[in-house]
């Protein structure tokens, strides 16, 4: 056998621990684990696959597999002459993947999870896999090779992590049921990692399914009665404006105290999804942090007298404690949430007319008065509360057209912050929209999901609720693309 070990040494020592790991928990189908469990070097790894008969003859196919399931699609390139087009017409060949689709989901899954979800994997299968929950070193595609030797986990035994995803993070749910139902089959098996962003560092999490829209069933609606989408094609689409109130001292120190409020840990945990998720959606990001009252008003007249005639969109996002119709800004003066909405209208803001303004704002709407435990509230005053009959009223969004308000909780209503993984409704929001957008799904729909998902989580100990509540005057479906 002839093989080109110069290019494969070159491609070995590119390699680092992490994407060696990657390749063995892919090969598991063609090397048996004690095999794979033994290897520490690329080098090894490439005798092992050659001894199973998988480079034979000098062919590198299922090694350019690997490699472009990995995203190493430099190497790919460089080293084995192939390219990430090649790949993709030669695995759309039926016969041609050697890697299961239920490793690559698994390996997928174990690139999407966040270190604080893994360690709630850790926790709930602590009695099952204890050795996983005691080696902090241990990744999840550990996790995942043990509950298949504990036989909890198999190609047709996915009830148990179902279970567990159902728990941590619904979106992780939503992409097994995916893998069930054959709704991404190949196209997605074929999205390399160059595509879907990158899987290291702080923005790991943030992953990008490629997919277009699917066209309308024929004869379900005519073409003149589909409703028209927003324009949304200028790059960049528009600004995304970020207002992070983290650090509460000028209120507390203020005389007389208008508020006992305290900082909101878990903010800067929200802005960095925001920026992540809508730098993805080709928004200009613009963030600023812990402002007054005043202050929040003059950043946002600033962009009000902003051109936007070549932007198609404006999203502004407001982390803060709040009250029923108003947020707070770190001197403990009010904002009405009205105030700065109607700031955008055409009349006040010309060159914004016609298009859609989005609002996502994450502070509490009710009082607080039942302390809670870990869960902090952002009501600015004390740590959970108990729900009280509301009913929502349209009084922030501005009568003209084309606004979206997107409220964390109903007024009179608490909203719920954990001080280390953010606010329950901007996790969601953003876990939503990485997933959906890709999908083609319109803002409505997503938010609609959102809902679902926060309706679903309760404050221990006493089990208290929240729901989040979307108003529009929009006109028009608001989508959007990804590409």
């Amino acid at each position: 056998m002839d093989l080109p070990r110069p290019r494969l040494l070159l491609v070995s020592e590119e390699l680092d621990e992490a994407e060696l790991a990657a390749l063995k928990f892919l090969s598991l189908e063609h090397v048996p684990m004690r095999r794979l469990e033994a290897i520490q070097k690329a080098q090894d790894f490439f005798e092992a696959l050659q001894e199973k008969g998988m480079m034979e003859a000098g062919s590198l196919g299922f090694l350019k597999e690997l490699l472009y399931r990995v995203g190493r699609i430099d190497l790919l390139d460089a080293q084995l002459g192939s390219s990430r087009e090649e790949m993709e017409r030669e695995l759309r060949i039926p016969g041609r993947a050697k890697v299961s689709a239920y490793r690559y989901l698994l390996f997928q899954l174990s690139e999407d999870i966040t270190e604080d979800e893994l360690k709630s994997f850790k926790f709930l299968l602590g009695k099952k896999l204890p050795k996983c929950r005691l080696n902090p070193k241990t990744t999840m595609l550990d996790v995942f090779i043990e509950m298949e030797k504990k036989g909890i986990l198999g190609e047709d035994n996915l009830s148990t992590l179902k279970s567990l995803c159902a728990e941590i993070n619904i979106i992780l749910l939503k992409r097994i049921e995916e893998y069930e139902l054959n709704l991404f089959g190949e196209e997605e098996m074929l999205i390399p990692e160059e595509q879907r962003g990158s899987t290291r560092g702080p923005e790991a999490h943030g992953r990008w399914l490629a997919s277009s829209v699917a066209p309308d069933s024929p004869g379900s609606w005519n073409e003149s009665s589909q409703l028209e989408a927003y324009k949304m094609t200028s790059r960049p689409r528009g600004v995304c404006l970020i207002l992070n109130n983290h650090s509460f001292a000028k209120a507390r120190e203020a005389v007389p105290e208008p508020k006992k409020m305290k900082d909101r840990n878990g903010t800067d945990v929200d802005a960095a999804a925001l920026r992540r998720v809508f730098s993805k959606l080709h928004f200009t990001i613009a963030e600023y942090r812990d402002l007054t009252a005043e202050e929040i008003r003059k950043i946002v007249n600033i962009y009000r007298c902003e051109d936007h005639k070549d932007k198609d969109c404006f999203v502004c996002c407001i982390l803060s404690h709040g009250k029923k119709g108003i947020v707070y800004g770190v001197d403990g003066q009010e904002v009405p949430i009205q105030e700065l909405t109607t700031s955008f209208t055409g009349q006040n803001c010309h060159s914004l007319a016609g298009k859609p303004k989005v609002f996502f704002v994450q502070a509490c709407q009710g009082d607080a008065c039942q302390k809670g435990v870990t869960i902090e509230t952002d009501s600015g005053e004390q740590d959970s509360s108990v729900e009280t009959d509301a009913r929502f009223q349209l009084d922030c969004i501005p009568e003209e057209a084309d606004f979206l308000l997107g409220m964390a909780t109903l007024q009179d209503y608490v909203s719920y912050r954990s001080p280390r993984q953010g606010t329950w409704y901007i996790q969601a929001l953003c876990q939503h929209l990485e997933y959906s957008c890709p999908r083609g799904e319109d803002i409505l729909t997503i938010l609609t999901a959102v809902n679902q998902e926060v309706s679903r989580k309760s404050c221990e100990p006493n089990a208290e609720k929240q729901m989040p509540q979307p108003s529009f005057t929009l006109r028009k479906k608001l989508i959007f693309p990804v590409n």
